[in-house]
């Protein structure tokens, strides 16, 4: 089955991801690895999963998904696809484990379910990531993920005062 494996399952928006969503989408220090500038209101985010629940990836260029627990059906994290390009059969990908449920191999089982869907699925031809050269959690696992770094980008993103590189990796089918 696509989308799960033994322990996770990735799952569409909810509207109970709702108080997940405000606390990862609002939490500062995860601003520099996303395009978060400004805080999310409730209501905008109420409004992002309702709006959501009616694209599919092919309409909205994207798709996030929500990591649960199978064992005990709780979300643990998120999983993005955007970027999607159809016609050059992309899309970039990012990754977001709940600070309470790292370490525990889950955002490796993660990337490989993700990795299953996009490649066996959609039929994709690649997937990339754009890591901050100094996320060095996040490079070691996407490195053992089998993804390849195939190019740099200098002072791509701003972290207060200081612009920093972001390495682009890429997996490809």
């Amino acid at each position: 089955m696509y989308l799960e494996n033994k322990d996770l399952k990735l799952r569409a928006l909810e509207p109970e991801d709702l108080e997940n969503l405000y606390k990862w989408e609002n939490n500062t220090n995860l601003w520099i690895y996303g395009n978060t500038l400004t805080p999310y209101s409730k209501l905008a985010l109420r409004n992002y999963i309702s709006e959501t629940q009616q694209q599919d990836i092919y309409e909205a260029k994207q798709l996030r998904l929500m990591i649960e627990l199978k064992s005990s059906n709780t979300v643990i994290g998120t999983v993005d696809l955007y970027e999607f390009d159809f016609h050059h059969s992309r899309a970039g990908i990012g990754i977001l484990i709940d600070e309470d449920y790292r370490n525990c191999n889950y955002a490796s089982q993660t990337l490989e379910i993700i990795r299953e869907y996009v490649f066996s699925f959609l039929k994709i031809n690649q997937i990339f990531a754009y890591i901050a050269v100094d996320n060095l959690q996040s490079i070691r696992l996407f490195e053992k993920s089998g993804y390849t770094r195939c190019g740099e980008l200098h002072d791509w993103i701003r972290d207060d005062s200081l612009y920093k590189n972001v390495y682009i990796y890429q997996l490809k089918s």
